[in-house]
């Protein structure tokens, strides 16, 4: 049966509802895998619709479960619910009441959209085939919640999988996907360097760890670069850098530290063992000792192809023709969804909530940003997406 010409009439009857919730959780943001008020408020939220609800043991999550009246596949539809540890500046009024934390990279949206999906579903329950799994899943910023929920059970017997994620960098009334590498993997580089301090007027009585640092972090660049497929890329970004205390003293050791990003695992290994021998060498040829420590991330988050097609088809059925924008390639954020990906058949999109103030999307405050906002009324399009995905289907 075909829902789509109603499903942003529906929508729009929970929208005052979302949009309750949503700033409720935007004001009072909890961080990691222990979200207590938002698994309550998401709780309460569904404590009157006709789900099966169950919390997790390792970590602050629901999963609800809604049965149709007919057979069919049990579709999983996830939001995640943390907050980033940052400070807000956006002046909404409704602004975080928590100093350092901060819901800037739209987990509160997330929720409150799938929120309204249950309900909107829950109502058409009769003409439902199959089950629906709503997946509320503390951690995704950083901590991996995801595995967490995998290991509790939450992919059992679940067909396909589907996520939102908001961006204030695509337009108002547009959804955006990609078959493929859609966001990237997340390891974490962290390279001590030990040299042998001393008196910085007589640096041939020490051996300076300083030059062979920073001679490193730009060999890490020319490695990128140099051996690194253009069209398979990695990024290494050093973002912390440590070393010394004063002007007169050359240290024994300095610190550095960043970011690798992905889109193959085959990319992946490589940069890994690239930034290792560069390290190493370099130390060497500077008569210092490097220690090279790699954190493995989030893997790459990978659409499958046939469930990014059938986004595509729902997205211009229910936004309309020409509101679904096919990504010319991946993106270099990280999203623990990529472990759901890894197992069922799924996709995940981007939807577009800039600012209505804002004239040009990639003008605005993006995700993690502490001036981030997004227009409230694209959170329509989110909840009949959700819907959508599970109807059409």
């Amino acid at each position: 049966m075909d829902y789509m010409n109603e499903l942003l009439d529906a929508a729009n009857s929970v929208f005052d509802d979302v949009v309750a919730f949503r700033r409720d959780l935007h004001q009072h943001p909890e961080l990691g895998l222990d979200n207590p008020r938002t698994q309550e408020k998401i709780l309460d939220a569904l404590k009157d619709l006709p789900v099966e609800t169950r919390t997790g043991e390792g970590l602050t999550s629901v999963v609800a479960d809604l049965d149709g009246a007919h057979d069919g596949p049990t579709v999983l539809l996830r939001a995640d619910t943390d907050a980033l540890p940052m400070t807000e500046d956006s002046d909404e009024p409704f602004c975080s009441l928590d100093s350092g934390k901060a819901h800037a990279c739209g987990h509160d949206a997330h929720t409150a959209m799938l929120i309204g999906a249950a309900r909107l579903l829950s109502e058409r329950r009769e003409d439902l085939s199959g089950r629906v799994r709503f997946m509320f899943q503390p951690g995704e910023e950083g901590a991996g919640g995801a595995p967490i929920m995998i290991k509790e059970g939450v992919l059992e017997d679940v067909d396909r999988a589907f996520a939102i994620h908001i961006t204030p960098n695509i337009p108002h009334g547009y959804a955006a996907c990609r078959p493929g590498p859609f966001m990237a993997s997340t390891d974490t580089l962290r390279v001590t360097v030990t040299g042998k301090g001393g008196h910085a007027s007589t640096p041939y009585l020490c051996t300076d760890p300083i030059p062979a640092m920073a001679a490193m972090i730009t060999a890490l660049q020319t490695a990128v670069t140099r051996e690194i497929n253009a069209f398979d890329p990695a990024l290494i970004s050093v973002t912390h850098v440590k070393g010394g205390t004063t002007t007169n003293v050359i240290p024994e050791t300095v610190f550095f530290e960043g970011t690798i990003r992905c889109v193959s695992e085959r990319t992946r290994d490589k940069i890994r063992d690239s930034i290792r021998r560069v390290c190493t060498q370099i130390a060497l040829a500077h008569e210092c000792e490097a220690s090279v420590v790699l954190e493995e991330g989030y893997p790459v988050t990978v659409n499958h192809s046939g469930q990014s097609d059938f986004f595509g088809k729902v997205c211009e059925q229910t936004l309309g023709e020409g509101k679904f924008l096919t990504m010319p390639s991946p993106v270099m954020g990280g999203e623990d969804f990529s472990y759901v990906l890894q197992q069922v058949p799924g996709v995940m999109a981007f939807l577009g909530v800039c600012p209505e103030d804002v004239q040009d999307s990639l003008q605005a405050a993006p995700c993690h940003s502490n001036r981030m906002r997004l227009n409230e009324d694209a959170m329509v399009n989110g909840v009949a997406l959700h819907v959508g995905m599970v109807l059409n289907g």
